[in-house]
């Protein structure tokens, strides 16, 4: 979908306008209301919409204009719209009217009072929620008929002062490439993308300046990360680690900020096997490195001010003759000595090889790692929120903060020592798994054991990486759920020149 900023109201296609709280007309709104005698003050009296936010309402053929139709969006009260209340109208209206056959869409977007957004901000984010409403993963869908496919191929956003919303939507626009990134990646089956493939596609990063260092099975072997070899064993696919690097600070030598990704291309659970239904789920269990690369791609894109390294744990976790077995003792590369309980236990065991690789080689300031680690942040949240672990109080309310920027929620669980107990082995330093109370925490606690003392934190995605239910920024599918919340916290608080230090 071809995003542009005119100056001027569409002739043709369809036209969205605004209605805000208690049915108030936007500027352009009551424009089209005068030229076809009052189509939309008629439309309100009979129907329910009253211009509460997120509502939308599809005039067809308005008499009096060569539009195919107008959209109503409503956006609620002006004085607490918000980016996130932009977004969803931009995305809303994009999915309304990709099913109505329209090709073409413009939104109008109008100064509102006592709306706190000037209105090329207002413009640009919802350019940002118009595409990433719009997106959709359908590269095998090779005999759909064309009537089921989205219908809208260009999509204009009219504001006064366009190009000033043209320049805001610039940087919008690299974030939502690193949203589409992750969610492709999300997406892919797992026969297209295992470990070799993934770090393959981290590769093609370096076309924007992101410098990519892959580690095959001799090197990692090399550093000791046999943890995470041992969940690779079972598979004909061989483990790759792969390492990133966006350089943009002020200094080369200044520290980095640390994002790591659990990569489990796909997870059986190996010898501990999964039941059948709904194992192709697991596909996305490399949900983790699917958003620290579309960070990746977001800040390079948009030219963060910011060093910051990534690395990616890629494996896939098999059944076979070489599998790694339940009670199996593996020496981690920081030497502890892990007795694996639960071959499905498996992410935790990838991530504390590399976490502990990239504390020792890149001395970070802060380390973030991400994971589809557990079903029990599930039991827990739901899909409404992922989980928030962390051994520091500032980052984790700047974590939370971002969270709610974006849209990308998280709730903070508790890191105690009294669980402790739980993953404390009688035979090695430490066991993968717990009982089945608090699994989540137990899981936080294990990674805790493979970090220093610096500031870190741990977001179990395991309920957000995917998307059952069309949400006006979010289709149903990959989510894309941390690229946003990571780059606005990488934006308020690390970068230079941040809004927030």
């Amino acid at each position: 979908m071809k995003i542009e900023f005119p100056e001027s109201l569409p002739k043709s296609g369809a036209l969205a306008v605004a209605v805000t709280k208690d049915k108030t007309l936007s500027s352009t709104a009551k424009l089209i209301d005068q030229q076809t005698q009052g189509a939309i003050t008629r439309a309100l009296k009979v129907g329910r919409f009253t211009g509460e936010k997120d509502q939308v309402l599809e005039l067809v053929a308005p008499a009096g204009l060569n539009l195919s139709r107008i959209v109503l969006y409503g956006l609620g009260d002006p004085k607490v719209i918000d980016a996130l209340a932009l977004e969803n109208a931009g995305g809303n209206v994009v999915q309304r009217v990709s099913g109505t056959g329209d090709s073409d869409v413009v939104i109008a977007v109008d100064a509102l009072p006592r709306c706190k957004l000037k209105t090329p901000t207002m413009a640009a984010e919802v350019a940002f929620g118009a595409r990433l409403g719009g997106y959709r993963f359908d590269r095998y869908l090779t005999d759909e008929k064309p009537e089921k496919k989205p219908s809208v191929k260009r999509l204009g956003v009219y504001a006064k002062n366009a190009a000033a919303a043209a320049r805001a939507y610039e940087r919008l626009a690299e974030v939502a490439e690193g949203v589409e990134l992750t969610r492709n990646l999300v997406s892919e089956p797992a026969n297209v993308l295992y470990p070799a493939s993934f770090a393959a596609r981290c590769e093609e990063l370096k076309d924007i300046g992101v410098k990519v260092e892959v580690l095959d099975l001799a090197q990692i072997k090399k550093l000791g990360m046999r943890a995470l070899i041992g969940v690779a064993q079972g598979s004909a696919n061989e483990p790759r680690v792969v390492i990133m690097r966006w350089n943009g600070g002020a200094k080369a030598d200044d520290k980095p900020i640390a994002f790591i990704g659990k990569g489990v291309t796909f997870d059986t659970g190996g010898i501990s096997i999964k039941p059948a239904a709904g194992m192709e789920e697991m596909k996305w269990d490399m949900g983790g490195a699917g958003v620290v690369t579309g960070l990746m791609r977001a800040l390079a894109g948009r030219k963060a001010k910011v060093n910051v390294v990534a690395a990616l744990g890629l494996v896939e976790n098999m059944p076979s003759s070489t599998a790694q077995r339940p009670g199996d003792v593996v020496k981690a590369m920081s030497g502890k000595t892990i007795e694996v309980i639960n071959t499905d236990a498996e992410g935790r065991l990838v991530l504390a090889d590399v976490l502990w690789h990239i504390q020792q080689r890149f001395k970070p300031k802060v380390m973030i790692d991400l994971a589809t680690l557990t079903g029990a942040i599930i039991v827990a949240l739901g899909h409404n929120h992922a989980g928030l672990f962390a051994n520091n109080d500032r980052l984790a309310d700047w974590l939370l903060e971002a969270g709610l920027a974006t849209g990308e929620r998280l709730w903070r669980m508790p890191l105690h020592d009294s669980y402790e107990q739980d993953i404390k082995s009688p035979i090695a330093d430490i066991k993968n798994v717990g009982d089945r109370w608090a699994g989540s925490i137990s899981a936080a606690l294990f990674l805790k054991h493979f970090v220093n003392d610096g500031p870190w934190a741990h977001l179990d995605i395991a309920g957000t990486t995917w998307c059952y239910k069309n949400q006006p920024t979010v289709p149903k599918g990959g989510s894309g759920f941390g690229v946003r919340l990571l780059d606005r916290l990488v934006a308020d608080h690390y970068e230079r020149g941040g809004a927030k230090k």
